[in-house]
């Protein structure tokens, strides 16, 4: 084996391209081919599947990538390592899925899979132990919940994916682990790492963290994509890890995209919270990392110190939320607003007022043009969304009436869609429970090995982040600008919270960056923001700050009611508002 273990990502979601995996494996060497399929949305998609069908719940895209790369992974000894099994790993890597796939191909594979991670059979006991799985965010705890729990999935840690390797595994399939465990499990393998190895597994769950989410590291929903070539089809990244756990970020040759440090930290800023990232294996410190362009397309990543992880884990619960449906109306031309008004008065008396809803969102987008120069220029939209928990409610009953108003309402009335039946939802309860009460099997086809959690030791001297640049805040003339002029930014959502990391390319930005973003600054720049607690955190390594929004997503993605749900766009939002930006800085 070579001294670097080349670790290459061909999935980002559920979803994602389906000719990625065959691209990975052919477009140049690699030794680990990683896939990451699941996000807590993800979670809810794959239970409703196997509610259908008990052997379903696994990403199936998955099975038609392996087709794809199973005989070229078998003859060049590439290891195969995915969380595609999703709420029923053994089911994906069973006979009739994953192995048959090698069988039939003619490729001699031994397919491992990881389970443990459901605890939904073992929930009442858990909580009669003291296991009080109480909301992260709202402090219940989960007794005095009363709707039915769909799934609980622990996140597991890498050790067990390391065993499975070791034991000669080529195809590992698991269901929720970290992401970052896809990275760490084969690099601890590789390179033969201790459980206590902090700096090295930190290193390798940053790796993790900058590969998971595919191409969005080369280049992907990037701020500054006009820097970005080829951005019609970027390359997946690629992270080359040394056994001190440093890496070099890269992506294959020729391919489209960008390695920059600007995509690098923009990933790195990606759903994050605070800068002591934890996971069951170890705890990184994101204000410890140094980027640095070692040459074009090629990142390197040192310098990660790590900390042992606490002594719980997170588990992904979704309980059943009740049901919901959404209706948008089509306002053109002149008096938007009072159109809008009307049509609102209207819809709520045919339907009882609305009152009669548990929660409802009514939402204008005044997305309609002064002297439009085509139809589409003179539209706005008006968008009402309803939850209950009583499906007739927000079923046919609901969207039918908007319909009865198309000729008894507001000149131009139309609709974006024809009427709808009710969907019913999930919400998402994030919980932690005690790590040594979570089971972890590694199941090969001859064995079952069982993994115990990392016990962290009961001192340790933490490390220290790097201080702020010691540099004067530039002075001089302002002007009002869009932030997104010197800013980079990218957002996501983390349960019902959400994060928007913003970071400059120069120490004298950050300087200013540091100063002039407060929390109350953003609160006065982001209406959403200004009545919820907002945490901000300094990464003056990466030259950013990352602020999380608790609450502004409600019960999480399967729930919220919000038009951008997983808050993809509240970074482009921040990065258009006006401020005053020192001319110096603005070149």
């Amino acid at each position: 084996m070579s001294e670097v273990l080349r670790i290459a990502n061909c999935s980002g979601f559920y979803g994602d391209r389906l000719a990625a995996a065959r691209e990975m494996v052919n477009d140049g060497p690699i030794d680990v081919l990683t896939g990451d399929y699941l996000a807590e949305l993800t979670l809810m998609i794959l239970h409703k599947d196997r509610a259908k069908d008990p052997r379903l719940g696994f990403a199936r895209t998955f099975l038609a990538q392996l087709e794809d790369v199973a005989v070229a992974c078998g003859e060049r000894g590439i290891k195969i390592v995915v969380n595609a099994g999703g709420l029923n790993p053994a089911g994906c890597a069973a006979a009739a899925a994953a192995r048959a796939i090698f069988q039939r191909l003619g490729v001699r594979a031994q397919v491992a899979h990881i389970e443990g991670d459901d605890l939904l059979p073992q929930l009442d006991a858990l909580q009669a132990r003291g296991e009080a799985f109480v909301h992260m965010d709202k402090g219940m705890p989960l007794h005095d919940l009363k709707a039915p729990i769909l799934s609980a999935n622990a996140y597991l840690g890498a050790w067990g994916i390391a065993e499975a390797l070791a034991r000669g595994a080529d195809c590992v399939i698991c269901p929720r682990v970290t992401d970052a465990a896809l990275v760490v499990g084969p690099a601890a393998w590789r390179f033969g790492w201790k459980r206590d190895d902090w700096d090295r597994l930190a290193s390798a769950v940053v790796a993790g963290h900058i590969l998971e989410c595919g191409s969005q590291t080369t280049g992907g929903n990037y701020s500054f994509f006009r820097e970005v070539p080829g951005l019609e089809h970027p390359g997946f990244p690629i992270a080359e890890i040394e056994s001190d756990g440093s890496f070099v970020v890269t992506k294959h040759p020729g391919t489209g995209g960008l390695v920059s440090v600007g995509t690098v930290t923009a990933q790195l800023l990606y759903e994050i919270a605070a800068p002591a990232y934890l996971t069951p294996d170890v705890t990184a410190r994101f204000d410890t990392i140094s980027l640095a362009q070692e040459a074009p397309d090629r990142v390197r990543v040192r310098g990660v110190r790590g900390e042992p992880p606490p002594a719980t884990t997170k588990v992904c619960i979704n309980h059943a939320g009740g049901y919901r449906n959404s209706m948008t109306f089509v306002l053109a031309g002149l008096d938007v607003e009072e159109k809008a008004q009307l049509a609102e008065r209207t819809l709520w008396q045919l339907v009882g007022g609305r009152e009669q809803f548990a929660e409802s969102h009514v939402s204008l987008r005044l997305t309609n043009r002064p002297n439009p120069a085509s139809n589409e220029e003179a539209f706005a939209f008006l968008s009402v969304s309803v939850k209950d928990a009583d499906p007739q409610k927000v079923g046919r009953a609901f969207s039918s009436k908007v319909v009865e108003m198309a000729l008894a309402s507001y000149p131009g009335f139309t609709m974006t869609t024809p009427p709808s039946r009710e969907e019913a939802f999930g919400v998402y309860w994030p919980a932690l429970v005690s790590a040594q009460a979570v089971p972890h099997r590694v199941v090969l086809e001859a064995a079952t090995i069982e993994i115990a959690p990392t016990q962290a030791p009961p001192a340790f001297v933490r490390p220290d982040g790097p201080a702020a640049p010691a540099l004067d805040v530039p002075t001089g003339a302002t002007r009002e600008a869009p932030l997104g002029l010197l800013c980079g930014a990218r957002s996501g959502d983390k349960g019902g919270n959400a994060n928007v990391g913003v970071w400059v390319k120069t120490p004298e930005a950050y300087v200013w960056l540091e100063r002039f973003l407060t929390v109350d600054r953003l609160r006065a720049l982001l209406v959403e923001a200004r009545e919820l607690e907002v945490e901000r955190h300094a990464l003056p390594n990466l030259l950013a700050l990352n602020f999380v929004l608790k609450g502004l997503l409600g019960d999480g993605v399967a729930a919220s009611l919000r038009s951008d749900p997983q808050a993809k766009s509240l970074g482009e939002y921040l990065r258009a508002k006006l401020a005053p930006i020192p001319v110096a800085l603005l070149g």
